[in-house]
């Protein structure tokens, strides 16, 4: 189970502070996998970094007795002068991996990420999606609870998504996902509940169809109301 108790996010722009989330409270029951959908700017990527510990609330907390990965797929966290061996050898050794399992992790890394020579390149010198592809691979090594996943099933060519969501498959069996997508396809196939955030805040919906639907729905509104606006203008 993780549980949102009070949760406040706000950034501040010139002189306004924006609020993503004001005392927020929610529960995700256990042994889910979860969609998260909304609007561009509702805060999903936000909530995602929040429950995976890289970014923080102005108030309130994320508690769960589960293990929660980074978000997959996430590159910002990597020393760009390091190579992606390296990076991936000192992450490992923070999560405990040592000897043997240290490489093995970097194996399986390795040959996930299909670097090639880049593997051993400093990782400024990646492109992109060449660090996600690192991140990616680096995520699934590692064990968890749950895994936070931020639209890298949309990274590379179709050959890396269908390895994207291959391993999801096998994962789902010991661990279940949170995942952002824009695809609906991907979070019908992947997800069995679903949260919808908004202005108004969180709606955690036992159905992804059904948020799916709550999503939808409210877009169809904000456009017929854009036409509106237009036609009043005119």
């Amino acid at each position: 189970m993780i549980e949102i108790q009070g949760l406040t996010k706000s950034y501040r722009t010139g002189s306004r502070r924006n609020y993503l989330f004001r005392d927020m409270d929610a529960v995700f029951p256990s042994g889910k996998n979860i969609g998260i959908l909304g609007r561009n700017g509702a805060g999903k990527s936000t909530l995602l970094r929040i429950m995976g510990g890289i970014d923080y609330p102005d108030a309130g907390r994320i508690t769960s007795n589960k293990t929660i990965s980074w978000p997959m797929g996430l590159s910002g966290g990597f020393q760009g002068s390091m190579t992606g061996r390296e990076n991936a050898t000192f992450i490992g050794q923070v999560h405990g991996f040592w000897g043997k399992q240290r490489k093995y992790l970097l194996e399986q890394v390795e040959d996930f990420a299909e670097l090639g020579d880049y593997f051993d390149m400093p990782v400024k010198t990646y492109s992109s999606g060449m660090r996600s592809k690192l991140a990616f691979g680096l995520s699934i090594a590692v064990h968890f609870d749950y895994y936070l996943v931020d639209e890298v099933m949309s990274v590379g060519d179709a050959h890396f998504r269908a390895k994207c969501e291959h391993v999801i498959e096998e994962k789902k069996k010991t661990s279940n996902f949170i995942i952002v997508a824009h695809s609906m396809g991907t979070l019908r196939k992947n997800c069995d509940i679903g949260v919808y955030l908004s202005k108004n805040g969180i709606e955690v919906h036992e159905d992804i169809n059904s948020a799916i639907a709550k999503y939808e729905n409210t877009g169809k509104k904000n456009s017929s109301n854009v036409k509106k606006l237009i036609r009043h203008k005119a």
